[in-house]
């Protein structure tokens, strides 16, 4: 390969699979030039879809920041430490100190190869970065290493800000969250990217200056069946089937609207979000015209419900059916749904876990990205394939923000075209 010394580069350090990347060549129309991970994995997934992309499959640590970029100029570095002794989500459990300071690889960079602009991606917790006591954060110094990390850059003559951001402002259909790092060196402001998505129901959208949210209703495949919960081999679980009960009665017989899939048959859907295994808390569903709750790595946990209807005549509103409606809900007017002042009796009920590719789709991945197997033609577990999606930047954050401050990088999107219309 020959090197271009004239032209800045672009390293994605923590690459994953793939979604920063893919979100910087949605801007600027380019491979990132360096991607490095220490997972073999990510690695191939991110060079089956950036196979010009040299790559470092190699903890961040033992990569050389002089001896990469052989000599060419670093334009911008993003980092995407991994966040989960940091995360709400990790629990009570000890936390590793070596993960947890993962993010102070961004300074050796700074001071290797002085990037004119680095980009870090975390959970919004980071900014609570502070000394350990017996393995646990000690919580009389919360912030006090996150400080000491924004004094190095600034000793470094770097401008630094931080801002949390949500994707579905910038056209994830997905209301992640995630906490943005920005730094330059070269005198230039900084700029954060103003949404260009907002709450359907905003003033702002109402007179067209945002687009609405992406719902979640974008990225169901509804040419996959949703099998009946009352066939299946192997029957549901008690909580399951609590948090089914819960999504039906708030999400299709007490919504005023609910949500129609565009199926031949009558059917009202919701997706029920999986949280815990206690039926205490067993459900943290959400309609479809929302956008999708944030995907995480540890399992899918996103189950699309659907209540298949017929026509309703009578003005019994009790049981009309002898089979297992009954055990799903204690409402004697269970199973009724007025839809446009008609009314619909609910005859079965369908529910599937939603698949890999409609999670990428949620993180705001394009169609065409591979994710079932890599460039030797290998497939990938399903459960790989939502390790990758759950790890993985939204693509329209990078976009966003590298559009923002890197605009002479940037061109009129060529490769990659919108995983959802707009």
């Amino acid at each position: 390969m020959q090197l271009d010394l004239f032209r800045e580069i672009i390293v994605d350090n923590f690459a994953g699979g793939g979604g920063a990347s893919t979100g910087i060549e949605m801007a600027t129309g380019l491979s990132v030039d360096i991607a490095i991970n220490h997972d073999p994995d990510a690695i191939t997934m991110h060079k089956t879809n950036h196979p010009e992309t040299e790559h470092f499959c190699e903890s961040v640590w033992d990569v050389d920041p002089v001896k990469a970029v052989k000599g060419r100029k670093v334009g911008l570095a993003w980092f995407s430490p991994d966040c989960k002794y940091f995360s709400k989500a990790k629990g009570g459990k000890p936390v590793d100190s070596k993960i947890r300071g993962l993010a102070w690889i961004a300074i050796k960079w700074a001071i290797a190869v002085r990037p004119r602009v680095i980009m870090l991606e975390n959970v919004e917790e980071f900014q609570s970065w502070g000394p350990l006591i017996n393995g646990y954060p000690d919580p009389t110094q919360k912030g006090r290493t996150f400080k000491s990390f924004i004094k190095a850059f600034e000793a470094l003559n770097y401008t630094v800000e931080f801002k949390e951001l949500r994707a579905s402002d910038y056209g994830a259909p997905t209301i992640r969250k995630r906490l943005f790092m920005v730094a330059r060196c070269d005198g230039r402001p900084i700029v954060w990217p103003s949404p260009t998505h907002g709450n359907p129901r905003s003033t702002l959208v109402k007179k067209g200056l945002l687009k609405p949210w992406i719902p979640s209703s974008n990225i169901i495949d509804w040419s996959l069946e949703t099998p009946s919960i009352f066939r299946r081999n192997k029957p549901l679980s008690p909580n399951t089937l609590a948090r089914i009960d819960k999504g039906i009665n708030k999400f299709i017989i007490e919504e005023k609207d609910p949500y129609i899939s565009p199926l031949k048959s009558m059917t009202t859907s919701f997706i029920t979000s999986y949280y815990s295994e206690t039926s205490e808390s067993a459900v943290r569903g959400l309609k479809l015209t929302e956008p999708l709750h944030t995907i995480t790595a540890g399992g899918n946990r996103f189950g699309l419900v659907s209540a298949f209807l017929t026509k309703y005549y009578g003005s019994d509103t009790g049981q009309s059916l002898k089979e297992p409606l009954h055990t799903i809900t204690t409402k004697d007017r269970f199973g009724l749904v007025t839809i446009e002042g008609e009314n619909y009796k609910i005859t079965d009920i369908g529910m599937r876990m939603l698949q890999p590719h409609e999670l990428f789709s949620g993180q705001g991945f394009p169609p065409n990205y591979i994710i079932d197997k890599d460039y030797t033609g290998k497939s990938y577990s399903k459960s790989k394939q939502v390790a990758r999606c759950g790890n993985a930047v939204p693509p329209p954050f990078a976009e966003a923000l590298v559009r923002a401050n890197l605009p002479e990088f940037c061109v009129e999107n060529t490769r990659y075209k919108p995983a959802i219309a707009n």
